[in-house]
């Protein structure tokens, strides 16, 4: 039974060696933390293009906002601009009218 009980012992031994074991290969690891450094990186770029491309949705959303108001305006000028031609317009036919009765 000693030899069992040795054999035993010298299994758990060896078992707790091997565990303790850092199976990782070395260049592995420093590809590993080559990726890791990559992955940052990225997320880092990816956070700025984020935060850039937000900046520019709200400009264009102002710039939109600022044409449309700009439209609007014109067109109301516009419409003014076309009332007071016909004003104008009813005037002259009013005039031509009052100079036709004086000269006949």
């Amino acid at each position: 039974m000693k030899t069992f009980s040795e054999k035993e012992k010298k299994l758990n031994t060896s078992l707790q060696k091997l565990k303790d074991l850092n199976l990782v290969n070395p260049s592995q690891n420093k590809q590993t933390e080559y990726l890791k450094e990559q992955k940052n990186q990225l997320e880092i770029e990816k956070n700025q293009l984020e935060t850039k491309y937000n900046l520019l949705m709200e400009n264009y959303q102002k710039l939109k906002d600022r044409i449309k108001r700009q439209d609007l305006e014109q067109k109301n000028k516009e419409m003014m601009f076309n009332e007071k031609i016909d004003e104008l317009n009813q005037e002259t036919d009013i005039l031509i009218e009052e100079i036709d009765k004086w000269q006949t």
